[in-house]
């Protein structure tokens, strides 16, 4: 086996490993195994889409969406690593039946079902979350909430993609 093998095979067994802590992670939050954060989210977490530091800051917005979606459920849909990140694919769903506050604007249940696509990056240094970044359509999941609409030449235009 030369060098370059041996560190490809090394590189393979990190990625693999980080992929677990990954599973391992969306699999304790969906349970509501809640101390799983602790485990295996570092205490300084970086959350680069809501530009906040802190483990306990990522823990609250789950805790806050499971207040509002009950059954909120994050299923793996594909994922992948590379180094020290992992990329996953989720297809989210969940029923709005308690009141969920949006940063700050309360919204009561509508009783909707909704689904979502999301994806989130995931940086991992010694077996811990470090910082993530996500992608998701935030405005689709108002839309089937019933908290918004298209205006009338956005219905006309999403007809296209029916």
């Amino acid at each position: 086996m030369t060098v370059a093998d041996k560190s490809a095979k090394e590189n393979e067994k990190f990625a693999e490993e980080n992929k677990a802590i990954i599973r391992k992670f969306i699999d304790g939050y969906n349970s509501r195994n809640m101390d799983v954060f602790e485990e295996l989210v570092a205490p300084d977490y970086f959350d680069h889409l809501f530009q906040q530091r802190g483990r306990d800051k990522f823990k609250e917005m789950f805790t806050m969406a499971f207040g509002g979606f009950p059954d909120w459920y994050e299923a793996i849909q594909d994922i992948i690593a590379e180094g020290d990140k992992v990329w996953v694919w989720i297809k989210a769903t969940g029923t709005h039946t308690n009141e969920w506050n949006l940063f700050g604007v309360s919204v009561p249940p509508t009783g909707n079902k909704v689904e979502m696509n999301m994806v989130f990056i995931w940086r991992l240094e010694n077996g811990k979350l470090v910082e993530g970044w996500e992608i998701d359509d935030n405005l689709e999941i108002l839309k089937q909430m019933g908290v918004v609409d298209y205006t009338e030449s956005g219905k006309e235009f999403m007809t296209v993609f029916k």
